[in-house]
C-alpha cells in the first residue's frame, strides 16, 4: 500500500513538472497558441541591416506587434518588411517607420512614430515614410578617414 501512495505522489510531481517545462517553453519561445487578432502593415526600407523576423514592434516604448518576414522587392532592391500589428492599435496615413537599436549593440526593431492624419492604414495597407537602420560601422569609417 506504501509503494502504491508513493508510485502515485512520484507521477503526480512529474506530471506536474511535465506541465511547467511545456508551459516554460511556450512562455520563452514567444508562441502564441491561439493567436491574436491583428492585421499586416508593409514598410519598405533601404537597409534594415541586423533586422530579422520575430523583431519588435513598438510605438512609445510599448510593443505593439513584430516582424513577421523580410524580403527584397527586385523592382526597386528595397528591404519590403511585414509587421503583425495588434487590431486595438490604429496607424495613421503619415506614421513613421524607423529601425531602431536596442541599447548600443542590441537587437534591431521597428519603432513607429504615430502622424496627424485622419486618414488611417488599412489592413494590407503601407507605410510610407521609413528610416533605415544607422550603421554605425560606416558612421565610425566615416568619421576617421574623412579628414577634410
Amino acid at each position: 500500500m506504501k509503494r502504491f501512495n508513493f508510485e502515485t505522489s512520484v507521477g503526480v510531481f512529474m506530471v506536474i513538472g511535465f506541465i511547467c517545462f511545456a508551459w516554460l517553453s511556450i512562455k520563452l519561445g514567444d508562441i502564441d497558441l491561439f493567436g491574436r487578432e491583428s492585421r499586416t502593415v508593409v514598410a519598405r526600407f533601404v537597409s534594415i541591416s541586423g533586422l530579422k523576423p520575430g523583431a519588435a514592434v513598438e510605438i512609445a516604448g510599448v510593443q505593439v506587434g513584430k516582424v513577421t518576414g523580410v524580403r527584397l522587392d527586385s523592382e526597386y532592391f528595397e528591404a519590403e518588411v511585414q509587421m503583425e500589428i495588434e487590431n486595438g492599435v490604429e496607424l495613421q496615413e503619415d506614421s513613421i517607420a524607423a529601425i531602431r537599436t536596442a541599447g548600443i549593440i542590441g537587437d534591431r526593431y521597428i519603432k513607429i512614430t504615430p502622424g496627424g492624419s485622419d486618414v488611417l492604414i488599412e489592413p494590407g495597407g503601407e507605410i510610407i515614410e521609413t528610416e533605415s537602420a544607422i550603421n554605425l560601422e560606416e558612421l565610425v569609417s566615416k568619421y576617421i578617414f574623412d579628414k577634410d
